[in-house]
């Protein structure tokens, strides 16, 4: 029986990477895509319970069940799940134009898409790559889902972050790190502030952490969770409160 696949992103409808993300998708199953109608970036797993949302099936691809929605990624995720009813194998988020790496995905809708899936059952992945172009995001998505496949990751764990560069040396599995740029606020001309950010990477050459890795030229595929607990913290706390 073939997969069903839901597709999401943050970067909207009409995006180009959405559209290379469901033609492979087409490769592996049935396709539904429920992305934005606007662009959504860094609105993280922000959803929408004060109004009602907008939503309208469109044209999209052939062979491809298609929605545009009037609210955020993670609401997105939520109506292909909950509102369609349908039972899906697997959720693919993006591909986002820019990496989501080390603490961007704190702001990442990409990534939030992926939370809110795995949040409802299903396992997912969110796949970004370089902010400037879509050249070769086909073979590097296929890439990198052969290697998650042949290697059996979503056995486990239910989500995973891949950024790919241009021309990947290989793949990598990472961890996240911190911040790797600067940021700051700038007073504008009529007296509000703007953020600003300084792509400089702050990188190194651990090739185990995902923004070392991408800087390097590898492709990262990073597990992750929605679970905050601190484990470790949690263990110890409930060591000594006993006493």
């Amino acid at each position: 029986m073939a997969m069903k696949i839901l597709i999401v992103n943050d970067d909207g409808i009409k995006c180009e990477g959405i559209k290379i993300l469901a033609r492979f998708a087409k490769t592996l199953g049935e396709v539904t895509v429920v992305a934005p109608m606007q662009e959504q970036s860094g609105k993280s797993q922000s959803v929408n319970f004060r109004t009602t949302i907008k939503i309208e099936k469109v044209d999209f691809m052939e062979d491809v069940e298609a929605y545009a929605v009037n609210s955020t990624p993670a609401d997105c995720a939520r109506f292909g799940i909950l509102g369609l009813q349908k039972k899906f194998d697997l959720v693919l988020s993006g591909i986002n134009k820019g990496f989501n790496l080390g603490n961007d995905i704190l702001y990442s809708g990409t990534a939030a898409a992926a939370f809110e899936s795995s949040a409802r059952g299903v396992k997912s992945i969110a796949f970004s790559t370089v902010h400037f172009t879509y050249e070769n995001a086909l073979e590097n998505v296929k890439k990198a889902y052969d290697y998650i496949i042949e290697n059996n990751l979503l056995d486990y764990n239910d989500i995973y972050n891949v950024n790919m560069p241009l021309n990947p040396k290989g793949i990598k599995i990472t961890k996240k790190t911190g911040y790797y740029y600067t940021e700051q606020f700038v007073l504008a001309e009529n007296g509000e502030y703007k953020q600003t950010t300084d792509f400089i990477p702050l990188h190194g050459d651990d090739l185990n952490i995902d923004v070392d890795a991408v800087m390097n030229g590898y492709t990262s595929i990073t597990p992750m969770t929605i679970d905050r607990t601190n484990l470790s913290a949690f263990e110890k706390l409930l060591e000594i409160t006993k006493k």
